[in-house]
């Protein structure tokens, strides 16, 4: 078993890519070039980022990586807006999700940052 597949925040990332993949079905097919390939490429950013950072050399260069996927996840959140205001289509339990995650990135980043000054 690899590193990140430890971490609780990659396996809920999981959670919300495949939550993900279910919203966009829903969408029209006329976004798929659009919002439904945008949401799909910055949630699995998420999921990337965690990995591959989980992966660096040291702590910082691992917290660079948390914060890309911060990033990411807020696009995510963004998106989601976009999809309710455009379309009317409830996207709570996807934002909990989204949401859950952006408070684990944080509470990671912060240990991180705790366990360097020590």
């Amino acid at each position: 078993m690899n590193k990140f597949e430890k971490l609780k925040v990659w396996q809920e990332s999981l959670v919300l890519v495949q939550k993900i993949y279910t919203l966009s079905g829903r969408l029209p097919r006329s976004e798929e070039r659009n919002l439904i390939d945008q949401i799909k490429r910055s949630t699995v950013s998420v999921s990337l980022n965690i990995a591959e950072g989980s992966g660096a050399e040291n702590d910082k260069e691992f917290k660079r990586y948390l914060n890309v996927a911060k990033k990411s996840i807020t696009e995510v959140q963004a998106t989601l807006k976009i999809i309710d205001f455009l379309y009317n289509i409830k996207v709570e339990e996807v934002e909990t999700k989204a949401l859950e995650i952006l408070k684990m990135l944080n509470g990671l980043i912060k240990y991180l940052k705790r366990k360097s000054e020590n």
